[in-house]
């Protein structure tokens, strides 16, 4: 490369270094930096818009919420004893039955058989008994031999006894009162003890099952009154407790809890999830906030007020708490306009505007 032209290149190439140097270190004009320093300037403050509550005594009512689920009073899954051929199906699916009512047998012809010739062996003990007896009288025989035949007639007896059992465990017959449903087996089938023949279900009354926090254990107790919905029904159905377990889920520490409703009509089903309500107490005229409009600051519970345009923070003393209200028993007096939304916004003097009022 000729030398003349390779110092021409390191010249050039100084210069622009040079040049762009120069550039960087003279001041020259931000326009962003210009524009936001020539926008008008305010006073800092903006109006929130926020929502309001006119404070009015009204019936403040203490509630625990609970799911749960209706299960029957009884139910049972119903099978033989004893193990044979069905010989017959005497109920309809769906159908109510009482208590003792036969609903299914197994073939019992071997027991009758054994039943009638052990029947027909009675008279004859029974009289070798009275005539061992009258000869003893006489002192014809000895006591011994009377205590034989007594043993004899007792031990038949005890034997009558027991096929007349065994008759009774290849007859199935209902346990309780209540509804039996689709049945599993027919008629001809094979049964034993583990087959199941249908369930019977009793439905009046019906019991609810639910579930409370551990704090609220010392307050739900037998007797305590309860009202709960289900799906499907927009009736409101009344319950009692009737008993609660004797301690807390070791896991959820919840205490379960059942109660009782008559289901009187058999309207309700086992099976079927219920909203309860369980009231605590009632508190009548109370003064009370929504849980949003309370503002906790160090301790202290405050609540904003509206006075002529403007936010104040104002301390309360809260009393009862339910899921969406909070009673107010000193700080708050009747017609208080409280501020609802926004809350976590406001300072004391904030400029507010009411968009909505209760």
């Amino acid at each position: 490369m000729n030398r003349k032209l390779k110092w021409g290149l390191i010249s050039a190439f100084a210069i622009a270094v040079g040049i762009f140097g120069y550039y960087q270190l003279t001041p020259h004009e931000n326009k962003e930096l210009s524009q936001a320093e020539n926008k008008p300037k305010g006073n800092g403050k903006k109006t929130l818009s926020v929502n309001a509550k006119i404070l009015k005594p009204h019936l403040l009512t203490d509630e625990i919420l609970a799911v749960g689920r209706l299960v029957p009073d009884e139910e049972v899954q119903l099978s033989f004893e004893t193990s044979g051929k069905i010989t017959g199906i005497f109920f309809k699916e769906g159908s109510h039955v009482n208590k003792g009512t036969l609903l299914a047998k197994v073939n019992d012809q071997q027991l009758q058989a054994q039943l009638v010739r052990l029947e027909s062996q009675l008279p004859l003990a029974e009289d070798r008994v009275y005539r061992q007896n009258a000869l003893l009288q006489r002192d014809a025989v000895s006591k011994e031999a009377l205590e034989i035949v007594k043993t004899e007639l007792a031990t038949l007896k005890a034997d009558i006894d027991r096929v007349k059992a065994e008759i009774e465990m290849t007859e199935l017959r209902a346990p309780f009162d209540g509804v039996i449903g689709l049945r599993q087996v027919s008629v001809g089938a094979y049964a034993s003890p583990t087959t199941v023949i249908a369930t019977l279900t009793s439905v009046k009354p019906i019991k609810i099952e639910f579930s409370v926090a551990e704090r609220y254990a010392n307050e739900v107790k037998k007797g305590t009154n309860l009202t709960f919905k289900v799906d499907g029904s927009i009736e409101t159905f009344s319950a009692q407790v009737y008993a609660t377990e004797s301690s807390l889920d070791p896991e959820t520490h919840n205490l379960p809890v059942r109660a009782l409703y008559p289901n009187s009509n058999g309207e309700l089903l086992p099976g079927l999830y219920a909203d309860i309500r369980l009231k605590q107490k009632e508190i009548n005229d109370a003064i009370a906030v929504p849980s949003e409009a309370i503002v906790p600051e160090m301790g202290i519970s405050k609540v904003f007020v509206y006075r002529s345009g403007k936010a104040e923070p104002v301390e309360v003393v809260t009393g009862l708490r339910t899921e969406a209200e909070v009673q107010i028993l000193k700080g708050l007096n009747e017609g208080d306009t409280i501020l609802t939304s926004g809350t976590l916004q406001l300072r004391k003097g904030s400029a507010v505007e009411i968009a909505s009022i209760e």
